[in-house]
């Protein structure tokens, strides 16, 4: 019975001892919460009250850009900044500060945000940093592109939840999403189009086969069948025929076979027109001329006039 009592006593300071260590961990890591808790609030402290504050004049235009004629451009801009209503600069003169205060400014010092002109669909993750998103920002803009979302547009970018007004206001300038080439494009650049899909896609691509592998004005997109202007200009703004992309049609070469293939033409002015030139010379080779000798159906001349066409001698 003695030796029974003296092992649960045992036992009993075993759990005090494992207590207090518990105890003593907790309030371990407390204290070390509480002092990297007032370290940083020291920090601030330091930043909030500075020893020497900075000198700033406000003199003229002339003068403050004469003072600062030697110190390099890019420390220049944050000495130098323009006064509201005023033709005069606000000159910012650096007082020397304890160096233990100037190492606390340097680490505390916020990243320098930049500007440059970037694409909202292709802008890295880094560059969305450098333009003065925070990372978890940069991330959420990056994650919504990667579930499919597209800026179309500059004010599309604006309403992403993650961006500012103020930050968007700074951006804006330099926001610069490529407009869609006609001639470049394919189905799927199509399908991302707002108001298109899938079988307006394939038809954009099939009408421009039909010109001879080339558009020559985006209002052509209208001729498609069921394409009609409310549809175009909801993307005329973000489609364009770049003068490099358009390849001139070759009216005065192709055969029958081909030029009935184009969408202004059919069968019968393509057998007219293969009659026009072998009965006619060179230089009276014009649309004009293919209208006047009754060639082509009402309307198609005004709209086949639009078109780059090759030259009668196949320039």
């Amino acid at each position: 019975m003695e030796r029974r009592k003296s092992g649960d006593g045992g036992k009993h300071g075993l759990k005090s001892s494992f207590a207090a260590g518990v105890a003593a961990l907790v309030f371990l890591v407390i204290g070390y919460q509480s002092a990297l808790f007032i370290h940083k609030a020291s920090v601030l402290g330091i930043l909030e009250k500075k020893d020497s504050p900075d000198t700033v004049f406000v003199v003229d235009k002339e003068l403050a850009e004469s003072l600062l004629a030697s110190v390099p451009e890019e420390s220049r801009k944050d000495l130098l900044v323009p006064v509201r209503g005023r033709e005069a600069y606000a000159v910012r003169k650096e007082s020397s500060h304890h160096p233990e205060i100037s190492a606390v400014r340097k680490n505390a010092a916020p990243g320098k945000t930049e500007t440059f002109r970037f694409d909202p669909n292709a802008v890295s993750v880094p560059d969305l940093v450098r333009l003065g998103f925070s990372e978890k920002q940069a991330m959420a803009i990056d994650n919504y592109r990667k579930k499919g979302g597209i800026f179309r547009r500059k004010s599309d970018f604006s309403r992403s939840f993650v961006v500012a007004d103020t930050v968007y206001a700074r951006l804006e300038p330099y926001i610069d999403i490529p407009l869609i080439d006609l001639n470049l494009a394919d189905s799927a650049d199509f399908d991302r189009l707002p108001g298109i899909g899938g079988y307006f896609a394939s038809r954009m691509v099939e009408f421009r086969e039909k010109l001879g592998g080339s558009y020559s004005y985006k209002e052509q997109l209208m001729d498609i069948y069921r394409f009609d202007r409310e549809k175009f200009d909801g993307l005329s703004d973000l489609v364009t025929v770049s003068r490099e992309s358009a390849r001139p049609y070759r009216l005065w070469s192709l055969p029958a076979d081909s030029l009935r293939l184009h969408p202004y033409i059919g069968s019968y002015a393509a057998r007219g027109i293969v009659l026009f030139r072998e009965n006619n010379p060179r230089q009276q080779w014009t649309v004009e001329a293919l209208d006047a000798a009754g060639m082509l159906d009402e309307g198609m001349a005004e709209k086949l006039s639009r078109c780059l066409i090759s030259s009668p001698d196949g320039n």
